[in-house]
């Protein structure tokens, strides 16, 4: 069996139950040619989808396949019998099977948002008498869900069990268009019974021939269409256009497209020779500037977005930048001045606000005066501001926690992890009895990218190897998402580094083990170990949180919206739906109330609200305290989470939880625990229910729930005292 994919995604959809969708085709050397046309169809009326295509066939020579490959990355040979092989096509979870006769003329989306059944169009036949009967074709439009197909799959029809009857527009026969009666405007795909250019059916065969061009027409046709398009397609059609048909804007496409893929230094090598010193091209100076930043070329980043900032109407997004930049390189002064340069071309802009209040002078106060050099840890860290992530805030003195009481400036140096370590940075930590980088999902390739290392450490290797105070990686994770793409030669060479220079390496879950000593020599891999996130433990570092506790009848929910894409893929709507239906359920037994970690996350709240009408009273996590934020856990009976920490933080003051999983690292820390049954897919068919059913079951019987929480916990806390008494002889006593 042959298999050709374009994806290099690190892709574990186990882990989530991310819905795996596939279209497919069967097809001979006869139909073969007609699939160039099906291809070109789908990605002109539906940019925004790109799914593999899986070609099934007979035995064809994987070069008949070089056509195809052009128009689509995501192009799957597979060797099949028969068309009935669609309905067992190992690796996926929907599959949207077309045949080679037909054309796609409109959106998709309701197919592929479908999660029962098999969905097909009963056609209307007459028998010999002229009786009329309704049946599914054999080499009909389906939509199959594995789950609900066994491995023999189908033969003339789709039994009447599992069949989700669609409506004619999507396998709409050309045979009910006889003498050139129009194609209806509702038709989504056209099925060819007979010949494209049998007479008699013109205005079908003109539908089709929208579709039938050179190759080159169709990239320029792709990529001149308005709105969003799939990243992956843009990437695929728009460089060798532009190759064929130089042109600024079709350049900064192409920049903007790897931009967002990662791909920065391609990026830069599309822009600059056509960009120049233009003052014509702002936005383009201001794509190339934040490409070259996120290789850490800052000096020629700060030219470029100077250029894009001399454009009234890109001021104050490049000012933002360059605030930004001047900040990662340790120019506070500066980057307070160019973000008060942005607010002075627009009062409004928020990335420029932010950037001014963060960097503003700060009136020291009484902050009590810190210990000698020698006698501090240094912290390298995410340190949230503002209304960022509320678990971003309670991580890094979580982690302080568990080296002392003392977590504020007298016994700690605080180095942002996304700063720049220069040689005066290098200076500062090699003066500290010891350096703590960690927790937090840092292992990320994107957030706030550099050149220096491609995860979330802004740190050159040389200096990294210069680095002479003792070095614990603690409680980091690897926060790749499932299906996200990203090339990994520059970060496995700077982990390799790190874990070299380490005299401690702990990943807070086994899933994130796993994962980094892939990347690993397998001399270093050992070196690995586990160290939990410290807010999983919090009532055994803060005696406040240790105590009894007297609980609101509140069960509080989290969702996250972070690359919605990769979180929910097609099933958004099935995931609100289902909500509403647990949450109306649960609302009967309990104040249900949403926790938003950050403002993104009302989302949620919103589009409930509007599509269902169950309205959920807020709390603010982002505007709260530390201490706040871990009491409004405490108190709840139940928190129902989606973003990482709103189930560590809660577990780890003892509160029952249930986790959303759109990301693997709820998984692994479930798995860790040993309480898997404490998650449920985004994506389960049965999420509302099940949902309901289990926090239920853990609201009725909540004294053994919080004792199950106490019981999990255990493991986690003896695992991180061995590992806090062996760091307690690396860095000496404080």
């Amino acid at each position: 069996m042959t298999q050709t994919s374009a994806s290099s995604a690190d892709d574990r959809s186990t882990v989530t139950g991310r819905r795996r969708i596939a279209f497919a085709v069967h097809t001979g050397a006869d139909g073969l040619p007609a699939l160039p046309v099906l291809l070109r169809s789908l990605a002109l009326t539906n940019p925004g989808v790109c799914e593999d295509f899986v070609v099934l066939h007979p035995g064809l020579p994987d070069s008949a396949f070089d056509p195809l490959r052009r128009l689509h990355p995501r192009v799957v040979a597979r060797r099949a019998d028969d068309r009935r092989d669609v309905h067992r096509l190992e690796g996926y979870d929907t599959v949207v099977a077309f045949a080679p006769g037909m054309v796609v003329l409109g959106d998709l989306g309701e197919l592929l948002r479908m999660r029962h059944g098999v969905g097909a169009v009963p056609q209307s036949l007459c028998d010999g008498e002229g009786r009329e009967r309704r049946e599914v074709l054999p080499d009909g439009l389906r939509v199959i869900q594995r789950a609900d197909t066994d491995d023999a799959g189908p033969g003339a029809g789709v039994p009447e069990e599992v069949l989700t009857p669609l409506d004619a527009r999507y396998d709409f026969l050309t045979r009910r268009l006889y003498d050139d009666t129009p194609v209806p405007p509702h038709v989504a795909v056209l099925h060819f019974t007979g010949p494209p250019d049998e007479p008699g059916y013109g205005p079908a065969a003109e539908a089709r021939r929208r579709f039938e061009m050179g190759d080159e027409e169709f990239r320029a046709a792709y990529c001149a269409l308005p709105g969003e398009k799939h990243p992956d397609l843009l990437a695929h059609l728009a460089p060798p256009l532009l190759r064929a048909r130089p042109s600024l804007d079709l350049a900064r496409t192409v920049a903007d497209v790897y931009r967002r893929q990662g791909r920065y230094d391609e990026a830069v090598d599309v822009l600059a020779p056509v960009v120049g010193d233009r003052l014509d091209a702002p936005r383009c100076q201001e794509t190339l500037g934040v490409c070259l930043m996120a290789l850490s070329r800052y000096d020629e980043a700060e030219a470029r977005l100077l250029l894009a900032a001399a454009s009234p109407d890109v001021a104050p997004r490049a000012f933002a930048q360059l605030a930004r930049l001047a900040w990662l390189c340790g120019r506070e002064a500066q980057a307070h001045a160019y973000a008060r340069a942005g607010l002075e071309a627009d009062p409004t802009d928020s990335g420029c606000h932010g950037w001014y209040v963060r960097t503003r002078a700060q009136d020291p106060g009484e902050q009590p005066e810190p210990l000698p050099a020698g006698e501090q840890l240094a912290h390298v860290a995410l340190f949230a501001e503002g209304q960022e992530n509320a678990g971003d805030k309670v991580l890094p003195e979580a982690v302080r926690r568990c080296f002392g009481t003392d977590t504020g400036p007298r016994h700690w140096y605080r180095q942002p992890v996304h700063r720049l370590v220069d040689e005066a940075a290098l200076e500062e930590l090699n003066a500290r009895r010891g350096v703590v980088v960690g927790g937090g999902g840092l292992f990320l390739p994107d957030t706030s990218p550099n050149g220096n290392s491609h995860w979330q450490w802004n740190v050159p290797d040389d200096l990294l190897a210069r680095l002479t105070a003792p070095l614990a990686v603690f409680a980091v994770g690897y926060n790749v998402f499932d299906g996200q793409q990203y090339r990994r030669g520059r970060f496995a060479e700077s982990l390799r580094v790190l874990v070299e220079r380490s005299a401690f390496f702990g990943l807070r879950n086994h899933g994130s083990i796993e994962r980094v000593r892939e990347l690993l020599p397998g001399p270093l891999r050992d070196r690995v170990r586990y160290q939990p996130c410290p807010t999983t433990v919090a009532r055994h570092l803060d005696p406040a949180l240790s105590g009894p506790v007297e609980r609101d009848d509140t069960v509080l929910v989290n969702c996250a919206y972070d690359r919605a894409g990769l979180r929910f893929g097609h099933d958004y709507g099935h995931f609100l739906a289902q909500m509403a239906t647990a949450l109306g359920g649960l609302r009967e037994r309990a104040d249900v109330r949403y926790a938003a970690h950050m403002p993104a996350d009302e989302k949620f709240v919103h589009d409930l609200r509007r599509e269902h009408g169950i309205a959920l009273p807020v709390e603010q996590l982002y505007d709260m305290t530390n201490d706040g934020i871990r009491g409004l856990y405490r108190r709840s009976r139940l928190v129902i989470g989606m973003r990482g920490h709103a189930g560590m933080i809660p577990f780890g003051c003892g509160t029952p939880i249930l986790s959303l999983v759109s990301h693997p690292k709820l998984a692994y820390f479930l798995s860790d625990i040993g309480r898997e049954e404490w998650g449920l897919s985004v994506h389960d068919r049965g999420l509302g229910p099940g949902l309901r059913e289990r926090a239920t079951a853990l609201l009725d019987d909540h004294a053994a729930a919080v004792a199950d929480v106490h019981d999990a916990q255990k493991a986690l806390w003896e695992t991180t005292r061995a590992n806090l008494d062996e760091l307690e002889k690396t860095f000496g006593r404080g």
